[in-house]
């Protein structure tokens, strides 16, 4: 009975760190969407699928689900100076002031979230400093809810997933089962994404997303927008 309470509770736990509701202004950023929608790239469920798809297989997604994953083991065992290593790296590479804008906003808002759950996280918080990335936090989260790994990274993607697919629905538009199709859709590819992440090693985190890092910098000028980035 006690194995069948803890593992509800970490997968209760992980329901609540992933969800759209989480306040921590996920809903305020497209990373570029709104900029493809407004120049016809994206303009359909198909063109949204496919942008989703490349982001999955080849994009900094990829990478910041591996940083949260380093992030989670440095924060399970208390190793607090690998643990603002990867969160100085992660700032690093970002290539837009928008995205490292948003990582950044993200982060604090889950970290303060987070302290006032969990006072005594509040070490591994102030070990990491400002500011401080939102993969960072998230894997402090999970490792202080023994969030299993695998749960972890793949509730990772299915929340930047889910929230892209949202944004979408809003710019296109979409309807509300188009979207919820898409995201059943891309189900087997998050499996997959994560299974390849869980294997990279350092020396390999790399990415080809100069797509997205264009469409942020042109949406840092765009005239009118919905999205903070």
């Amino acid at each position: 009975m006690e194995t069948i309470t803890l593992t509800n509770n970490h997968f209760l736990s992980i329901l609540q760190l992933a969800s759209s509701a989480l306040p921590v202004g996920a809903y305020s950023y497209s990373e570029g969407l709104e900029t493809l929608v407004e120049s016809g790239r994206i303009n359909n469920v198909i063109s949204l699928q496919e942008w989703l798809e490349s982001e999955l297989k080849y994009g900094s997604i990829r990478i910041d689900g591996a940083v949260m994953m380093r992030s989670l083991e440095a924060a399970k065992i208390g190793d607090l100076e690998r643990l603002k290593k990867w969160n100085l790296w992660l700032s690093a590479a970002r290539d837009t002031e928008e995205l490292r804008a948003a990582s950044w906003q993200m982060g604090r808002s889950l970290i303060q979230l987070l302290t006032k759950l969990a006072p005594e996280t509040l070490p591994l918080a102030t070990a990491v400093g400002y500011p401080c990335n939102y993969a960072i936090a998230f894997g402090i989260a999970c490792a202080h809810w023994q969030i299993n790994h695998h749960a972890a990274l793949l509730a990772y993607l299915h929340s930047w997933t889910n929230n892209l697919i949202t944004a979408g629905v809003k710019l296109i538009p979409l309807g509300q089962t188009a979207g919820q199709k898409l995201l059943l859709n891309l189900q087997t590819l998050l499996n997959v994404t994560m299974s390849e992440i869980l294997t990279l090693e350092d020396d390999n985190l790399a990415c080809c997303s100069w797509g997205l890092s264009l469409a942020s910098m042109q949406h840092e000028t765009q005239y009118t927008r919905l999205f903070r980035s």
